[in-house]
């Protein structure tokens, strides 16, 4: 239960604090990594912190000095990983336009079905779609 309560305090303080490289990070990833570096800490510093509204972010900063340096690390690198994840997200309609005019003619709309189209056809949609597709998580 302990590994449960951990594991969702350290998702929802990143999830709470918002969201960098060619690999990004899902948010189970996320969630474990965090409970793994910072999940004592949150015991130890924040056991009785209510998760929402960002309590728990806020008592952990306000701990920082005490909190484990590579929990503080980890929880930087996947806030980075994430935003990037998000922004990549958003990116793929635009950096995917020309594949998807071009490979998935009479693909119907919807559905992720141009999506779809365009893994199906990775071998030959551009370096950017693909870097795009695989930065969203939708590969």
């Amino acid at each position: 239960m302990r590994l449960i309560v951990t594991s969702l305090a350290a998702a929802l303080w990143l999830g709470l604090a918002g969201q960098v490289s060619a690999q990004t990070i899902s948010y189970s990833e996320a969630g474990a990594l965090l409970a793994k570096s910072c999940g004592k800490d949150i015991e130890k510093y924040c056991p009785k912190v209510n998760l929402g509204g960002g309590a728990l972010k806020d008592c952990l900063a306000a701990k920082a000095s005490k909190i484990n340096p590579q929990c503080i690390a980890d929880y930087k690198a996947v806030v980075a990983s994430l935003d990037a994840r998000l922004a990549a997200q958003a990116a793929v309609t635009k950096a995917c336009r020309g594949d998807a005019t071009q490979f998935c003619q009479g693909t119907a709309p919807g559905n992720a079905h141009y999506l779809g189209c365009l893994n199906a056809a990775k071998k030959v949609v551009s370096k950017r779609c693909t870097a795009a597709i695989t930065n969203a998580g939708w590969n």
